[in-house]
């Protein structure tokens, strides 16, 4: 357990992100964003969240 403490307390050096890191993880969450928009804007997913709104405000 010591020798497992003593690894990880060597990481300390190394935080938060570097401007790559940044990059890619701004990449990535843009591309998530962009395919949520489309399954939220396609046709099917808008008229059952228009039912499950109608359902619940009656």
């Amino acid at each position: 357990m010591r020798a497992l403490t003593a690894r990880f307390a060597g990481l300390h050096d190394d935080e938060g992100m570097n401007t790559a890191e940044y990059a890619v993880g701004t990449l990535a969450a843009v591309a998530f964003a962009g395919v949520l928009y489309k399954v939220v804007s396609s046709p099917s997913v808008q008229a059952a969240l228009t039912g499950v709104i109608n359902e619940a405000l009656k």
